[in-house]
């Protein structure tokens, strides 16, 4: 199955932060076949114990269609997610958010019991956290190719912009 741009920017950088990720985890099997759901994202941070849910979207739904979607599969992740990383002492607490590439936080703050978070800024949070991070002294490594262009973007931000700025 083919992930969708925003699953995988979403994967490179928990991985490249330290935590073990699991990608469209199908979950719930059902009896008669089938999944009760599919998770977009999750990771874990062996270190810090921080584990988190991403779901991605790339629609324009409603917020009403968008809010019963994600209320299902943030349940279903509430569900499943321990038996993803069984072996491993998983705390109880699950950070849930919901990245959409299209619409507005500003009166949409949370969707499903999960944080509302708009594609932009997250990309944004990335870029502020490569600035005054050399990719030529300290790359990216190359198994996280999305991050190594944002790396380049952070460092070229100011040409980038200027070019942007002038057609």
């Amino acid at each position: 199955m083919q992930n969708n741009f925003l699953e995988e920017i979403v994967a490179e950088w928990l991985e490249y932060e330290g935590y073990i990720v699991k990608r469209n985890e199908r979950v719930g099997r059902r009896a008669v076949g089938g999944h009760e759901g599919e998770l977009d994202v999750v990771g874990f941070n062996p270190k810090t114990k921080h584990l988190i849910h991403v779901e991605t979207s790339t629609d324009a739904d409603s917020w009403k269609v968008r809010e019963k979607r994600f209320e299902k599969k943030f349940s279903s992740g509430d569900k499943y997610i321990k038996k993803l990383f069984e072996g491993l002492a998983i705390p109880n607490q699950v950070e849930k958010k919901a990245i959409f590439a299209i619409g507005s936080d500003k009166n949409h703050k949370e969707i499903g019991g999960g944080e509302v978070v708009i594609a932009e800024d997250f990309i944004l949070e990335i870029l502020h956290k490569f600035k005054g991070t050399s990719f030529l002294s300290r790359a990216v490594p190359e198994k996280y190719p999305i991050l190594r262009v944002l790396q380049m973007i952070s460092h070229h931000h100011k040409k980038v912009v200027r070019e942007l700025k002038e057609e």
